[in-house]
Order: structure tokens, then sequence, then C-alpha cells
């Protein structure tokens, strides 16, 4: 299977965009939505089985996260979606919410990446020399949300010369709607839009090889 960006000789990662607690595992998530349309299309096992496959490669699994401090500090209100969450207090620092959903436990040699504020995962984070450093040039998008995370996390692989995949049934928004409108109208710009068994058929020649 031939995915563009994820062919012979390319260096791929997986980013795990913001699968936390708080985002999307109704225990501790007040996002009815988003929850709904992870559990409803199965979004965290297809990420387990790319993450899976990735390490069998010997490729690099970034999980991005927001983690806020407990007294705030980093965290300016400066939209709404940074503004609910503060206000929220449920992605803070030692509570439940900031941890990462249990079906995505991070394994060892599995990399973490924390921000405390901004809306995608390399601002204000070592993202870009971590990747850099393993000669990644192709990065695999999952996780949350299509609304903004996952585009913006898109748009600056692209600013920074990366190439992004985007496994379109291991993603979710808010609604299927969204989604849907995100998938067909905004993604294609920015990414190569495929599905996880497709990536997963990409990558197993190389698995095979090793």
């Amino acid at each position: 299977m031939t995915v563009r960006g994820l062919g012979p000789g390319r260096r791929p990662a997986l980013l795990i965009n913001e699968c936390q607690n708080a985002m999307i595992n109704g225990a501790h998530s007040d996002n009815e939505g988003l929850v709904r349309h992870i559990a409803d299309r199965g979004v965290t096992k297809r990420i387990a089985a790319l993450a899976d496959a990735c390490r069998d490669l010997g490729a690099l699994v970034v999980h991005s996260t927001i983690v806020l401090r407990p007294d705030g500090v980093g965290t300016i209100p400066s939209c709404l979606l940074l503004g609910a969450l503060r206000k929220r207090g449920t992605c803070v620092e030692g509570r439940p919410g900031a941890e990462i959903h249990p079906d995505l436990t991070p394994r060892p040699g599995d990399h973490v990446s924390r921000r405390v504020h901004g809306l995608t995962p390399f601002h204000g984070t070592e993202l870009e020399p971590v990747l850099r450093e393993r000669g990644v040039d192709t990065v695999i998008v999952t996780g949350v949300s299509t609304n903004v995370g996952v585009p913006g996390a898109c748009l600056e692989l692209i600013n920074r010369g990366f190439t992004a995949v985007v496994p379109e049934d291991a993603i979710a928004g808010s609604s299927a709607e969204i989604h849907d409108f995100q998938v067909a109208n905004i993604l294609p710009l920015l990414a190569t839009v495929t599905t996880t068994a497709d990536v997963l058929a990409a990558l197993a020649p190389a698995t095979d090889r090793s």
C-alpha cells in the first residue's frame, strides 16, 4: 500500500495529540461531543495499533499534551479554548484529567511533550529538535481534535518542512458534522488524508524487513 509520505526511505514518527483524560475520557471530561465521537469511532484502539506498529518499526511515538501548572502561571486565557481550559481546571498537573488516556499509556522509548500554553504541539516545546534528532521527515498525526488541534499540528509541520499524514479514523472532533467538514475541506490541503488500515499497510513492509 502506497501512502504519500510513507514510501521507501521515509522516516516517520507518530504524533498522538492531547489524548488526555480531560479531553477524551468520559470519566473525567465534560466535552460530551468529543467523548462520544471518540468512543463511537473506536479511535483510541486505532491509535494504539498505530503506536505499536511504529514501535515495532523503531519509529518515534510522541504524546503531545497540555498540562497546566496548579498556580496557572504561563497559561494565558487569550482565546475561548484556553480560557475554558483554565477555568475548568481539569487538565492541571497532578490531577487525573491531565493524565494520558489509559488506552494510550506511554511506553519506554516514547516521548511525552508537555506545554502549558497554546493550542498546537510545537508551541513552547522541544518537539521540533526531538524530531530533527531522529531524522524524521513525515509525521502521522492522530488524536484530537479535528476542530483545531489536528489541523493546527499539520500546519505547524508544514511550516517546518515536515510532511503530515492523517489517518482520518484515528482522529475525532466535537461532532461528526465538524469532523466530516474538516476532513473533506481543510485537512486535504495540509496533509495526506488516509485510513489507519492504509497506514499500517504502508508501514508493514519496512517492519517485515527489520
